[in-house]
């Protein structure tokens, strides 16, 4: 371990850090984390605070959970690592597989296929999307449609139906034939339109118009998130996704849930689209699958797809996709740890409690503070705050104040994520009555800062 000196001296002169331009890095250098404990993090000047980023909507168990701690080392004495490739596999990802496929029977998914992260299972579902519709014969189903405002992760394909400039227009041109059409975002939207079921079905109609502008025949895939997390914590009506679902069947569209958030226990149920009483074709999952623990993820694929594949023809159906940590072993035991104590604690129940008591604290603030434009939540511990310069317009708040809040609310106690205008909030599922006031007492801080 360098010592105190070296750390501080070469913090952002080596690294460059996801989400943030290399010079600035090096004009303000992060904040080193040195240990975690529960809902908490420690920085390297000593100061500890609650956590309310989650890590990065990850750590739903919080930190130092003994089960998955100790579930790392057995395997890693066992059987560190070995290939899924080539005929071989191993006994934690066999038994994962079979959890995951009973954990998610409801909604009729019957296999999984192992990644290293969200964005591998984006790419994987979206692979495996074209191939479907090939082993089908249909040849010319090779288009993507998705949210704007969504986030579907880092890679080629992912970026190229993620529905925010920010993580496309530096490295366009991306993947083509992907088409975006509006979010049912409320209190930003082109119909200006103020009630939620309305917009829902405003967008579900913007849908079947860009469906039947396209070609059905065209179009292999539709991907959304249950509730759009990076894009704002954007809670859609609840009939939304199932109207999707719908329109997705009628034109023989697979449906895609990107549960990488919203999965194991987060918005307060096992996952996004059992929230909405929705059965996806194929569901991408990391994140909480280990709590961060272990680099790992999943798409899972239902039943009815999965037996196109097996059945179908031994060449157009083989996968000629995958990575050299599909399956890792340690990864399989990790998640599989996470996902018994997840079971155990109920998370998804304390989701909900604590999730409601956090939204009713930010709906507080938002009466008092005019720079509060919206608040977004409800539904498990996902919650966003959108910050305005002016109510009338909605001018969103820039981006030097922003940082100042963030800086303020971090002296005041609690971590939280900022997102352009939004300040983005999804805490350990562990977390404490106590732990969420203290999250809104930092909040409030942060917003005295900015009004005086």
């Amino acid at each position: 371990m360098k010592d105190s000196n070296f750390l501080q001296e070469n913090n952002a002169r080596h690294l460059w850090h996801p989400m943030a331009h290399p010079g600035t890095s090096i004009e303000n250098p992060p904040n080193i984390i040195s240990k975690a404990q529960g809902s908490t993090i420690t920085d390297y000047d000593g100061n500890t605070v609650v956590d309310g980023v989650g890590g990065l909507w990850c750590v739903n168990v919080g930190y130092s959970c003994e089960p998955i701690k100790k579930a790392i080392i057995q395997q890693m004495e066992q059987l560190p690592y070995y290939s899924a490739f080539g005929g071989t596999t191993n006994e934690p990802a066999i038994e994962l597989s079979y959890e995951l496929c009973e954990m998610f029977s409801e909604e009729n998914m019957g296999r999984a296929f192992f990644t290293s992260g969200g964005s591998d299972s984006v790419e994987t579902a979206l692979r495996l999307a074209r191939q479907y519709h090939k082993i089908n014969g249909a040849h010319g189903r090779t288009k993507f449609l998705s949210l704007k405002k969504g986030y579907h992760g880092t890679h080629f394909g992912g970026a190229s139906v993620n529905g925010n400039s920010r993580f496309r227009t530096n490295y366009e041109p991306l993947l083509s034939g992907c088409f975006h059409i509006p979010s049912p975002y409320t209190y930003r939207n082109p119909f200006n339109e103020t009630d939620p079921e309305r917009l829902a079905d405003l967008c579900v109609a913007a849908a079947v118009d860009e469906i039947e502008f396209q070609g059905p025949e065209t179009i292999a895939a539709f991907i959304m998130e249950p509730i759009q997390g990076a894009g704002g914590v954007i809670v859609p009506h609840k009939s939304f996704m199932k109207k999707m679902r719908d329109v997705c069947t009628k034109y023989g569209i697979l449906m895609i849930a990107d549960e990488v958030i919203t999965g194991f226990g987060r918005i307060g149920d096992w996952c996004g689209s059992r929230h909405w009483g929705v059965k996806p074709d194929m569901m991408t999952m990391a994140k909480g699958i280990t709590s961060a623990y272990f680099p790992f993820g999943a798409c899972m694929i239902s039943e009815n797809v999965a037996q196109v594949f097996e059945q179908g023809d031994p060449v157009l159906g083989s996968i000629g996709h995958g990575y050299t940590y599909s399956a890792h072993p340690v990864g399989a035991a990790a998640a599989l740890a996470c996902i018994r104590e997840s079971q155990r604690l109920q998370i998804q129940n304390s989701a909900k409690i604590r999730g409601q008591q956090l939204f009713e604290g930010l709906k507080a603030l938002k009466s008092k503070y005019s720079i509060v434009g919206d608040v977004r939540g409800g539904h498990g511990l996902m919650a966003g705050i959108e910050l305005v310069s002016n109510q009338q317009d909605k001018t969103p708040m820039g981006a030097n104040n922003m940082a100042k809040l963030s800086a303020k609310v971090f002296e005041s106690g609690a971590m939280v994520r900022i997102g352009g205008h939004n300040i983005l909030l999804s805490p350990p599922l562990i977390i404490t009555k106590g732990e969420t006031d203290q999250i809104l007492t930092a909040l409030e801080d942060g917003l005295k800062t900015l009004t005086a």
